[in-house]
């Protein structure tokens, strides 16, 4: 099964947004939508609610909470879960302003883990916001919070770019912290050193995949993600097994984080062998050239 574990949706009147995720979406069989860190909570987990209620078999939510504003309480988080079919909760730290040990979120982190919902950090931005607090990015803060709630499943978002080395340490050392390796296209090198970086750490089953959608889309981003290694072929760099880049995408995300029980795994599809097409175009534009 492909678990897409990082896209969002643009729920304007008109639409427009949730058409595109959808169209987005076909390459997967699960993708996880975070809703956004900007307006009044309530009104986005609802409108998010509505949304994922209406493609059941193949989204999973996850509610905003700004724990310095937001009501902290257990049948708060409960209807999140049970009203709004909402499975996890996403934090804006640095773009809201709070710090992630704040004692109000710690509060939230406890009765998350009493509840079993996932909690996701969406501290990276590509290009953060003026006003954000750019210091409480940092995964290294996090440590506090896995060694509070030992059990609370933690998804470090965009590999906490720019602080990766931060994001490799914090899942080697605690066993329920994951980091969402959203893939960027563009940047090729940029995910090629992020993955020989947790490759060497030995720490390749702690990753899962996430396009970053409307950022990026989960087939472009599965292709560069495979393809990376053929694509430097000619030099002498490193290279990564290629069965341990394919396992971050065929990854049993669901199972692994303990949710998403109503999606079964009966519509699964194998995932294109995208690596192939992308070495036999480079092979057949090598004979080319020669």
């Amino acid at each position: 099964m492909i678990v897409d574990c990082h896209t969002h949706v643009d729920l304007s009147a008109d639409n427009v947004g949730a058409s595109e995720h959808l169209t987005a979406m076909e390459m997967v069989d699960v993708c996880f939508v975070l809703a956004r860190g900007h307006g009044a909570g309530d009104d986005i987990n609802k409108k998010l609610s509505d949304y994922i209620g209406s493609h059941r078999t193949g989204m999973v939510g996850f509610a905003v909470v700004d724990p310095i504003t937001d009501k902290v309480s257990l049948p708060n988080l409960k209807a999140i879960k049970d009203k709004l079919g909402l499975e996890g909760i996403v934090l804006y730290c640095s773009a809201s302003g709070f710090h992630p040990t704040h004692s109000r979120a710690m509060r939230l982190y406890e009765l998350a883990d009493e509840l079993g919902m996932p909690v996701f950090f969406h501290n990276s931005e590509v290009v953060p916001r003026r006003e954000a607090i750019l210091e409480y990015a940092q995964p290294y803060l996090l440590d506090e919070v896995a060694r509070a709630f030992e059990n609370l499943k933690v998804i470090i978002g965009s590999m906490g770019t720019p602080f990766v080395e931060q994001t490799l340490t914090l899942v080697a050392k605690h066993p329920n912290v994951y980091a969402d390796l959203t893939i960027r296209p563009r940047s090729v090198w940029q995910v090629y050193n992020t993955v020989v970086a947790a490759y060497e750490r030995g720490v390749m089953d702690k990753l899962l995949f996430g396009s970053g959608f409307p950022l990026g889309s989960a087939g472009q981003c599965i292709e560069t993600l495979l393809g990376f290694n053929m694509l430097l072929a000619d030099t002498n760099l490193p290279t990564v097994p290629r069965d341990k880049i394919r396992t971050i995408v065929e990854r049993r995300t669901l199972e692994t984080l303990g949710i998403g029980a109503a999606i079964t795994e009966t519509a699964a599809r194998e995932i294109p062998d995208a690596a192939d097409g992308i070495e036999d175009e480079i092979k057949e534009s090598g004979q080319a050239e020669s």
